[in-house]
């Protein structure tokens, strides 16, 4: 019988720590969190405390079990979860629950770390265990309540006041601020011409480029042209002056360095997979962690990757050694510099994981590690050693050349940079950003010397124009994210998904952009709770939670300090924001034929354009928008070609008249009583002779569905989604899997019919109206005080008693 029991969070890594430890240790996952906040509305009892009321999710349960089962014949139980608050956080709710169940006493209770998963990391974690940290603990506690007290009262308030579904996050609103800010500099910029000038060159037969430098004895600047007249004749003027030949006047070298970048963070390992890769935030954290986790190489479990949650470039000095000698067997020592490379911490509280993202053995090179991972897998892997190895490289080293050719009233110069030695560069380039690819890119130019003459072939004249600042990537975002001090390591992915899932925006291209959905609740937020989407107060609120994660501040007054204002915010604004006012009803103009208002809104399956208003004897009319078209910036001669829906296109060949038009559940063909979606065709443009196709298919479709017909009834058997089944057009029937449709009589049907429930009429149940501040009633409630010592998240004695 095993004395010791370790948890750890995933069955992947249990698997592969349990092949580590030997006989002595079982090892059981926890399959993550285990217990969290209650679904009740106090959860957080704002009057006593901030206590929390936990409770076990239904799916952890059996997992539970099973900790409890081995912990009873356990002598000592390692608390072996992840490395950072949520994982600290994760190893107290199993202690707590253990001790729920009579399991501490006699027991020894340690917690171990490692951020990497081979033998070595975990068996000196083992042997070096410490205390739970209730400081961790209590800022992951301080945060999950701030994010349950913001999402609980705040979404219902869009409910009540825009539409049911949304919801507001204390660090997503922040992220999705940043999204249609951006949008919005993009509607208001105005473009701006401006002409480059550039030479054509040629030396022997090299061509190359020069540009424009200096123009009438003044630096030429970009907007210093900006009309096609000009650019003529300042175009004219120089070739008039070269007669098709240039003088090299001056020509001046350098060189320079050019230093690796620190290994990955989080934060850079997304950006990077995003640039180089096309991964997604989330894309990019499923395979790290599965890299992280281990996978089987030669037969046996291994992690290939150290944490990969984290904000510290530090490296280890086991994780030094092993680079520089794999840097030094496979680039040679010219490629190895005297001392490791340092790099600083950018985080205050960078000590929440205790390296950077590195492979575990540089040994495992991507080329012998390709055999043994999916693709995902492989590709990642490969990007993270890359960039390891080449931040312990020496810099690369570059020469560059700038010759000038004086041209009567301007003067051309080009450019030219080389790689003299690759250093770093042999194993990895960072991505750069959008529009400074071409910073470092390698140009040569043929050998020039003062004196030297070239032919000049064309003097070109660019127009270009302004280009209003780039939509946020995925990349992008993380970036501005991090800069601006909202969410942490673990959460950027999670954030990024949540704008994604809520529909607040959309990808195009790899860009972010803000849905009419995203930019209502976005502004309502920036209107009424600006203090709660400002990017000051969201960063600061992160680093008072690491403060408490450091020891230096008490969790519950800075619960007390954000709860009181925030609650009586929230109860003012549901009294007083005007439901128009919310969904950004805009009045554009009149109807010219009724004389009635045309206005856009938010409405219950979107943005819409109306037609009158509620309080009108005559019902207003609707229309919803067009893909790409947007509430704040339709104008009223657009809005009214959404009215001219249905259209009537002509009929089918059996007489029935055919519309287009868009319903509540989409655009539609519609052709007598029947109805056909459009999914590719805007209803506005689609044509008759497409509708006709689109109907002819829908009907070919619907007899292929047709199994067998009874004469004279209404009754069929068709094939369906979940398979085939019995129908009158008023009820349905299922077909067991292991019976023959085709075996079915009519009076067998009829059987089944008459014993089959009526369908489910469509629509929305009418449901009592909910108050939008439900937490209000909570915390006005006094009941009697239960002691609940099974779910009551308190920060007592159990943290030190859980150091054995």
């Amino acid at each position: 019988m095993a004395k010791n029991l370790l948890i750890v969070e995933s069955p992947a890594k249990a698997t592969t720590i349990n092949r580590y430890l030997g006989d002595d240790f079982v090892v059981l996952a926890s399959y993550g969190h285990i217990r969290d906040l209650s679904g009740r509305e106090d959860a957080v009892d704002t009057d006593n405390g901030f206590a929390m009321q936990y409770e076990l999710s239904p799916d952890s349960e059996k997992h539970v079990n099973k900790i409890i089962r081995a912990a009873k014949k356990a002598e000592n139980v390692y608390l072996a979860t992840d490395l950072d608050r949520e994982g600290e956080a994760i190893s107290w709710h199993v202690y707590e629950v253990l001790a729920e169940n009579g399991l501490v006493d006699g027991k020894h209770y340690y917690r171990v770390e490692f951020s990497e998963i081979t033998p070595k990391a975990i068996r000196a974690a083992v042997a070096s265990p410490r205390e739970l940290s209730m400081n961790l603990v209590n800022a992951q506690q301080a945060r999950r309540a701030l994010d349950y007290l913001v999402g609980y009262n705040l979404s219902p308030l869009l409910w009540r006041k825009i539409k049911t579904g949304l919801s507001a996050g204390r660090v997503q609103s922040p992220a999705l601020r940043l999204v249609v800010e951006r949008e919005r500099e993009r509607e208001r910029f105005k473009p701006q011409e401006y002409w480059s000038i550039e030479a054509d060159l040629k030396k022997e037969d090299k061509a190359f480029t020069g540009r424009l430098a200096l123009l009438d004895g003044d630096t030429f600047r970009k907007f210093d042209i900006d009309n096609e007249a000009r650019a003529s004749a300042v175009r004219e003027a120089l070739l008039e002056h070269a007669q098709g030949k240039l003088r090299v006047d001056r020509v001046k070298k350098s060189q320079r360095q050019r230093r690796p970048a620190p290994p990955f963070i989080t934060s850079t390992l997304q950006m990077d997979a995003s640039r180089k890769l096309g991964f997604s935030a989330q894309r990019t954290m499923r395979a790290a962690q599965q890299l992280y986790e281990g996978v089987e190489i030669d037969g046996e479990n291994q992690g290939l990757i150290t944490y990969m949650r984290t904000d510290s470039v530090t490296l280890s000095n086991d994780a030094l050694s092993d680079l520089r000698a794999q840097i030094k067997q496979q680039f040679g020592a010219d490629h190895l510099p005297e001392a490791p490379n340092h790099y600083k911490n950018k985080s205050k509280n960078a000590q929440e994981a205790h390296e950077a993202i590195r492979p575990t053995s540089a040994a495992l090179t991507p080329a012998r590690a390709r055999a043994y991972l999916a693709d995902d897998q492989a590709r990642l892997y490969e990007l993270i050693w890359r960039r390891t190895v080449a931040s312990q490289m020496v810099p690369a080293r570059l020469d560059q050349v700038a010759v000038e050719f004086d041209c009567g009233p301007g003067t051309f110069r080009a450019n030219g940079s080389v790689v003299t030695f690759p250093g770093f560069l042999a194993a990895y380039e960072e991505a750069q950003p959008q529009g400074k690819e071409d910073a470092d890119k390698e140009v040569r130019l043929p050998p020039l010397k003062e004196g030297d003459r070239v032919t000049l072939v064309d003097v070109r004249a660019g127009q270009h124009f302004t280009e209003p600042p780039p939509r946020y990537s995925e990349a992008t975002l993380v970036k501005a994210l991090e800069d601006y001090g909202i969410g942490r390591p673990s959460t950027y992915a999670s954030i990024i998904q949540t704008l994604k899932n809520r529909y607040y925006v959309e990808v195009d291209a790899r860009r972010l952009i803000p849905t009419d959905t995203g930019r209502v609740v976005e502004r309502f937020l920036e209107r009424h709770f600006a203090d709660y989407v400002d990017y000051e107060f969201t960063a600061r609120l992160e680093d008072e939670l690491d403060e408490v994660s450091r020891g230096e501040r008490d969790w519950v007054p800075l619960l007390e300090q954000f709860w009181t204002p925030f609650i009586n915010l929230v109860e003012e604004k549901a009294e007083t924001v005007d439901r128009d006012e919310a969904r950004q009803t805009r009045v554009l103009g009149t109807d010219p034929k009724s004389g009635r208002p045309i206005s856009v809104r938010l409405g219950r399956y979107g943005p819409m354009a109306m037609i009158g208003t509620r309080d009108d004897e005559e019902k207003p009319v609707f229309a919803g928008l067009r893909p790409g078209q947007s509430l704040e910036t339709i104008e009223l001669d657009e809005a009214l070609e959404l009215f001219k829906l249905p259209r009537a296109l002509g009929e089918t060949d059996e007489g029935e008249t055919i519309a287009a038009g868009i319903g509540r559940f989409g655009p539609y063909i519609r052709y007598g009583s029947k109805f056909v979606s459009l999914k590719d065709i805007d209803p506005h443009e689609v044509t008759l002779d497409q509708a006709k196709e689109l109907i002819a298919a829908k009907i070919q479709a619907d007899l292929d569905k047709i199994i067998r017909e009874f004469e004279g009834t209404d009754i069929q058997i068709l094939k369906g989604r979940w398979g085939p089944f019995i129908t009158d057009g008023n009820k349905n029937a299922r077909i067991p899997k292991d019976r023959d449709p085709l075996s079915y009589g009519q009076e067998e049907c009829e059987a089944l019919l008459a014993a089959a429930p009526e369908k489910k009429k469509r629509g929305r149940k009418k449901t009592a109206k909910k108050k939008a501040t439900r937490k209000r009633a909570a915390s006005k409630k006094k009941t009697s005080k239960k002691k609940t010592s099974k779910k009551k998240a308190t920060a007592k004695a159990s943290a030190a008693a859980a150091g054995g």
